[in-house]
């Protein structure tokens, strides 16, 4: 199974995990959340283990002033999420069941081992 690179936007971030990628010659899909919706499941796994809370954008000040920021219930999360990918953090990471929230290229190298 090859990585999959999911991005709302072009961000430094994005920027760094794609030429990480690129350097290594690791095969990589990059799913654009403009035109890609996401499904209920993979959302589940995106916040598997961190909460629905853990993959909004909080450094954006859109999501941090909209109340979905401060919601407490989990479902209500990802329901807007569905509906609303611009919120999540980008870039998010999967390979397979593991996911990687953001950049950190201390966490990128241990999921693509």
């Amino acid at each position: 199974m090859s990585i999959q690179l999911y991005v709302y936007k072009r961000s430094f971030d994005v920027q760094k995990a794609e030429r990480y990628l690129k350097e290594r010659r690791i095969a990589y899909q990059a799913v654009d959340l403009k035109k890609h919706r996401l499904g209920r499941r993979e959302l589940e796994l995106f916040a598997k283990g961190r909460g629905a809370r853990a993959i909004l954008n909080l450094e954006d000040e859109a999501v941090r002033s909209h109340p979905i920021a401060y919601a407490p219930d989990e479902q209500t999360v990802l329901d807007y999420l569905m509906e609303n990918p611009q919120f999540l953090i980008s870039p998010i990471i999967r390979d397979g069941q593991k996911v990687l929230i953001g950049y950190d290229e201390a966490e990128l190298k241990k999921l693509i081992g």
